[in-house]
């Protein structure tokens, strides 16, 4: 790859990753949780939830009013929902069950849009998961420490 494309690979996931909504969620183990998302319209064709170090596998693809599982991780069959299956008024949340460390990482939120004919990214969740009764002061600096390692992967 030359050093041109290089740095334009670099600019163009910069503007995704800085353009698209980001949050930060800490959950316990064994909680259900929702990683919030919403699309500016309703002419959504696809939906997808993927996490960054899962490669070619997905979290979650909504198609045509179906889960589409092919390209769906193992780990998280029958662990996945969506908030509102119809979509309304742009809801594209994950409803992740029964959490685990496993499940830590950065999720990504995006979807196909009917007018434009593109892909769009809508938001980034970086979720950070802690075992049952780990003390609060332990689950910022944690958070902190897993935030700031993505960040370096990212960039």
């Amino acid at each position: 790859m030359s050093a041109l494309t290089a740095s334009l690979c670099s600019t163009l996931m910069f503007v995704l990753f800085v353009s698209a909504d980001q949050k930060n969620i800490t959950a316990e183990s064994g909680q259900d949780v929702t990683l919030t998302c919403r699309a500016a319209n309703n002419n959504i064709i696809i939906l997808e939830w993927s996490r960054a170090d899962l490669e070619d596998k997905c979290v979650l693809v909504y198609r045509d009013d179906h889960f589409v599982p092919a390209n769906q991780d193992p780990s998280f069959k029958d662990r996945v929902d969506l908030q509102d299956r119809q979509m309304k008024d742009g809801d594209v949340s994950l409803i992740l069950k029964d959490v685990t460390v496993n499940d830590a990482g950065t999720y990504e939120c995006r979807v196909f849009m009917e007018e434009t004919r593109s892909w769009k990214f809508i938001s980034i969740i970086h979720l950070h998961v802690v075992p049952p009764g780990e003390p609060a002061e332990n689950r910022h600096h944690s958070e902190n420490v897993a935030l700031t390692a993505d960040l370096k992967t990212k960039l």
